[in-house]
């Protein structure tokens, strides 16, 4: 009926305003891509519904949140966290308690830390582009694993079929909090001798962004890629969209 959204404050003009990634003319043609994706796949930026709750904070302003701050919060019956920025303290030792559902954007074990798919597209791994929906931990992206998310390539670019991982992520999450099924998977803990990269915001640079966006990469470079490395073994119970 309520809920009650935390939600972390970045820019919504990457490239164009310095903040978690530096405002260049590079980061501003590739993030014009990003943000053209994003429409297409979601709508503009706009309003919350009437029923959620919103307290706005500066990101990396969360870990200085009170039990008193949150208080309203804190009686929920379900969590979920989506793009937060590292929880420590009382705070995730209370999420891991209550089996908070995180949804990572990027393909577990394989793919760790930040801006995972795009290092899975920049590594020629698109059978890599996804998200992996697991439970919290107290480690980044590490906690044990409920199931995959695949995007469907069919005739999208590079940038669509990166944004569409995220609406098959939430999608998914939302029809399985309501048909229950999420609640019945057995977590998997995850195999970190599978690691292929595990990356910090500070390795995309305009250098990278730059060579990326100078490759051209094109639909029909993604369709040979997925024929050649597709792999249905790589998954855990992938829900693809």
């Amino acid at each position: 009926d309520t809920v009650y959204a935390v939600v972390e404050g970045n820019t919504v003009f990457p490239g164009e305003v310095d903040d978690f990634f530096k405002k260049s003319d590079t980061m501003q043609a590739y993030f014009a891509n990003v943000i053209a994706a994003e429409r297409r796949e979601f709508g503009d930026i706009g309003f919350l519904p009437n029923n959620a709750r919103a307290l706005m904070i500066k990101s990396g302003d969360l870990n200085g949140l009170t039990r008193e701050t949150l208080a309203p919060c804190l009686d929920s019956d379900l969590y979920v966290v989506f793009g937060a920025s590292y929880i420590k303290g009382w705070l995730i030792d209370f999420l891991v308690a209550r089996r908070t559902i995180n949804i990572h954007m990027g393909v577990s074990p394989y793919y760790r830390g930040s801006s995972c798919n795009f290092w899975a597209l920049n590594d020629d791994d698109p059978h890599l582009v996804g998200a992996t929906i697991h439970l919290i931990s107290r480690g980044l992206d590490s906690g044990p694993m409920l199931y995959h998310a695949i995007p469907k390539l069919g005739d999208a670019a590079p940038f669509d079929f990166t944004m569409r991982s995220v609406v098959v992520a939430h999608t998914s999450v939302v029809q399985r909090i309501r048909d229950g099924s999420i609640f019945e998977l057995t977590p998997v803990v995850q195999d970190k001798s599978l690691e292929i990269k595990y990356t910090r915001n500070a390795d995309f640079t305009d250098e990278v962004a730059a060579a990326f966006l100078a490759r051209g990469l094109g639909n029909a470079d993604l369709q040979r890629l997925m024929a050649e490395k597709y792999d249905a073994a790589l998954y855990l119970e992938p829900v693809h969209g």
